[in-house]
């Protein structure tokens, strides 16, 4: 009887080893082709995105590039199956510089000249509409994984006080509609330069103007610049899950009311 058992245990080990490797396998498909899952580190895209938003990125959207796969691995040159993302998208990338994701939002495509003058987008010349949105309040408190402390209009808040953000409703040329956070006047990257976005290229800034590191900060200087066609990876469509907690397991600082919750 031991000898039958043996070659039984084995086949059963051999089994689960093959189970478990095809299911690597198509999950990793699944992440290369059609949804990737991303979870918001930081708070520079408040308050379209909060720390501890999980999103999945559709894939498709923009097609494929060397980047579409993890490690950036996939072996294309270039993109295919291509399409050009739309001013106003929240799109993940990967940073050009420091290989690692970002996400952020796309406001100038090539051939635009991208300028900030006193806090205000301007776009191929012309001022971007914006219109007053009320107050962004959170809690001065630590955020996510990280322990973030947020910025505040009112600083110095107490731990716990309520932290407050100016906030606009800015509307792109087309219609895209979107709010941006301010929280102090005269900012490094309140008045910027006239950028002109090169072909092939795209200008990323976060919504969160005052805690951004985007395309107003070039590459030089360790910053983003403008980001090459290539490396775009998707589009974030819709949060799946939220928490507020800086671990999952905190089910107490679930948000529910951002579970679903569709990305403008």
């Amino acid at each position: 009887m031991a000898e039958s058992a043996a070659p039984k245990k084995k086949d059963g080990i051999w089994e689960t080893i093959k189970t478990i490797f095809w299911a690597l396998v198509i999950a990793g498909i699944f992440r290369t082709l059609f949804f990737q899952p991303f979870w918001i580190p930081s708070g520079s895209m408040k308050d379209t995105l909060l720390i501890g938003d999980f999103l999945f990125v559709n894939k498709m959207a923009y097609g494929y590039s060397q980047h579409s796969c993890p490690f950036s691995v996939c072996p294309i040159s270039g993109r295919i199956l291509g399409s050009d993302p739309e001013r106003g998208d929240v799109v993940v990338f990967r940073h050009p510089v420091r290989n690692v994701d970002f996400i952020k939002r796309v406001i100038g495509l090539p051939g635009d000249t991208v300028q900030m003058r006193g806090g205000r987008l301007f776009l191929n010349g012309e001022e971007v509409q914006t219109t007053p949105a009320g107050d962004f309040v959170e809690t001065k408190e630590q955020q996510g994984p990280q322990g973030l402390i947020p910025r505040c209009v009112n600083d110095p808040v107490d731990a716990g006080g309520e932290c407050v953000k100016t906030r606009t409703t800015e509307t792109l040329p087309g219609g895209h509609s979107y709010d941006v956070l301010n929280i102090t006047d005269g900012w490094v990257a309140d008045d910027t330069p006239t950028y002109t976005v090169p072909e092939g290229h795209y200008f990323f800034m976060g919504d969160n103007r005052d805690n951004s590191e985007d395309s107003r900060f070039p590459t030089e200087i360790g910053g983003l610049g403008f980001v090459p066609a290539e490396y775009l990876i998707g589009r974030a469509d819709r949060i799946m899950f939220s928490s507020a907690g800086r671990s999952l397991l905190y089910f107490w600082t679930w948000r529910p009311d951002r579970f679903l919750k569709a990305v403008n």
